[in-house]
């Protein structure tokens, strides 16, 4: 924003200290003088006249004492006031020197204002953790940006391989290669669905309303009922009614995804996924595990990340295009809520989704409980 040039902060906190010091000056001389008035005999005068001639009456001593006194004070306020000033400002100046460096893409660097806690202080701490999420957020950003163009890249430079392959060597199997096309434009096709989906959870942008998780759940568990039957893995659910608040869509989105991840990285037989909804004081939730192999709490820690996968992804068609978890995260802060993974003792892995919960007699909120057809 343009602003027209005015007086700095610390100009005018000496013209304020100044101006507050002059005040308390002429309060004192007015009550000095005022007392004079009231002690003093009336015929002070003529007795000082009378004791020494040469001694003025004491208006006339009073007031050019008293305006001595003010100068003083006037001086010594600009002065002081400026000093004073100068060090009450300096730790703003050291936060408006990092704004600065920050606005110019120097995101690491941070204040660390020392000395006890005060306003500064407080400000200048929350300035350092504001970078230091910022910071986070735009090196997030920046590997997403790397990841998706690597995996936007690789079904299309495989598609051109396998066209060149076609256009030169006119004796191949064409069936094969257009299975195999098919299969890569599949592939891209859930790619940029699932980076949408990303992009449209991140912003926000979708109409809340009144939505129940235990029939999300189930609709989850029938639409992916085939997948589980292909892996030998059983898909359990059960629950009490958890109303929330939020886009039905994107929680389907989230639910289909959990189930999903559920069923793929699993046991290679009898495996089984559990799907469970509840609610708590204010809160609804959503668990869903599965048994399979053991884990590591450093790994599970890093799930969530987009494009993250084990090498168990790399060996099933079914393992989707790294942004599952990623999205059910995103999806699951979109609605306010929090996302916890830890690894199961025996194997597998348990999450758990909590999400603000609704009053159903809540007004303003459009009513969703109704279920979806697969």
């Amino acid at each position: 924003m343009a602003r027209r040039p005015g007086l700095s902060v610390r100009l005018k906190l000496t013209l304020s200290y100044a101006g507050f010091l002059m005040v308390a000056g002429i309060l004192l001389l007015t009550a000095v003088w005022v007392f004079l008035l009231e002690y003093v005999p009336d015929d002070w005068d003529k007795r000082m006249l009378h004791e020494n001639p040469n001694r003025q009456l004491l208006a006339y001593t009073f007031a050019p004492a008293a305006g001595t006194v003010l100068v003083v004070l006037l001086l010594f306020g600009l002065l002081g006031g400026w000093v004073l000033a100068g060090r009450m400002l300096a730790p703003l100046n050291r936060i408006t020197e990092a704004t600065r460096a920050a606005t110019q893409g120097a995101l690491s660097h941070r204040i660390r204002l020392p000395g006890r806690r005060d306003e500064f202080r407080e400000l200048a701490d929350a300035f350092d953790t504001m970078l230091a999420r910022l910071e986070a957020h735009v090196a997030e950003q920046e590997r997403f940006a790397a990841n998706a163009s690597h995996e936007l890249r690789t079904p299309l430079a495989i598609s051109k391989t396998l066209l060149e392959v076609a256009r030169t060597d006119p004796n191949r199997d064409t069936d094969e290669i257009i299975d195999r096309l098919y299969a890569v434009n599949g592939r891209a096709i859930d790619l940029t669905e699932a980076l949408l989906v990303l992009s449209r959870a991140d912003r926000r942008s979708f109409t809340r309303e009144r939505v129940d998780l235990s029939l999300l759940a189930e609709e989850a568990a029938e639409t992916l009922l085939p997948l589980a039957e292909e892996h030998g893995v059983t898909v359990e659910t059960r629950g009490e009614i958890a109303p929330a608040i939020g886009s039905p869509a994107l929680l389907l989105q989230l639910t289909t995804n959990l189930v999903h991840n559920a069923i793929v990285h699993n046991l290679p037989e009898q495996g089984t996924v559990r799907v469970t909804t509840g609610v708590r004081l204010e809160t609804v939730v959503l668990t869903v595990e599965n048994t399979g192999a053991k884990v590591t709490p450093q790994l599970v820690a890093t799930l969530t990340e987009p494009f993250r996968r084990g090498a168990e992804r790399l060996r099933t068609h079914h393992a989707g295009v790294g942004l599952g978890l990623a999205i059910v995260k995103t999806i699951t802060r979109a609605h306010d809520g929090t996302l916890a993974l830890a690894p199961r003792p025996g194997g597998g892995i348990l999450i758990t989704v909590e999400l603000p919960a609704t009053d159903p007699a809540a007004d303003g909120v459009r009513t969703s409980y109704g279920r979806m057809e697969p």
